[in-house]
């Protein structure tokens, strides 16, 4: 069988990555809103690093969004070798859809799966958002053809059609630290969105519900559970990959 890897670890920073920091970072400072962001924020995410003991600013930045438990965790490292760390959890403050993948354009459903930020937008409607590539390589086979849905993004305001908000004062944290770790060379910076939290008990009885008479919902969560599983027991990403079905697999 034939499988398409699009998800690995992708944390190389090479001379080009390099050459390329200041253009990006100071493009970002460029825009009236970011700029005052950066003025406002970011001396207290340093302290905030600092208390924590990581160093400043990270590197590396893992996202992972749990539906049902309603939150967003930020981890982060400053090498590909050390395991991840956890700097923050946010709340996501508004409900979209329910569990299970987006298959179709105007459903309100919140994407589930692997992916990464692919832009960043400084002037957003919704204060600040960083942009996912949903469709993704699984979703391109399994949603629908014509009209799969797009523009999902983490974005401020605290309200949805089917991406994730978080209030704007989060957004404007998470905006600085995505900012520098794209700024150093960390061009895919992952978000994995998950159905629910695996280890919360009544989470996982609310989803066991859901899935009882839906063997392709079960069978899809099954990886997804590896995946979280995976990083639980290592804090670092599995290699994710997709077979010609459009089904995740792990390596």
């Amino acid at each position: 069988m034939k499988y398409i890897v699009f998800a690995a670890i992708l944390f190389f920073i090479v001379p080009s990555a390099l050459l390329a920091q200041s253009s990006f970072i100071d493009y970002q400072k460029s825009q009236g809103r970011v700029a005052d962001v950066f003025r406002r924020k970011e001396d207290t995410l340093k302290k905030q690093f600092a208390a924590k003991q990581l160093a400043w600013p990270a590197k590396y930045v893992y996202i992972r969004s749990f539906k049902y438990d309603s939150e967003l965790e930020v981890w982060v490292k400053s090498n590909p070798q050390e395991e991840y760390k956890l700097f923050k959890s946010y709340k996501v403050c508004a409900l979209a859809g329910t569990l299970g993948p987006k298959r179709i354009e105007g459903d309100y459903q919140v994407p589930e799966g692997f992916y990464y930020i692919n832009e960043f937008k400084p002037n957003s409607q919704y204060h600040l958002s960083l942009g996912l590539n949903y469709p993704n390589a699984a979703d391109r086979i399994l949603a629908d053809s014509m009209s799969p849905g797009g523009d999902i993004y983490i974005h401020g305001s605290c309200v949805t059609q089917g991406c994730i908000p978080i209030t704007n004062p989060q957004i404007e944290e998470l905006y600085i630290l995505t900012s520098h770790a794209r700024n150093q060379g960390q061009d895919f910076i992952p978000v994995h969105i998950f159905p629910v939290k695996f280890s919360n008990p009544k989470s996982m009885a609310y989803l066991d519900k859901l899935m009882k008479d839906d063997a392709d919902l079960k069978a899809f969560e099954k990886t997804m559970k590896q995946a979280f599983d995976f990083f639980e027991g290592t804090k670092q990403l599995p290699v994710v990959g997709v077979t010609s079905k459009g089904d995740y697999v792990l390596y």
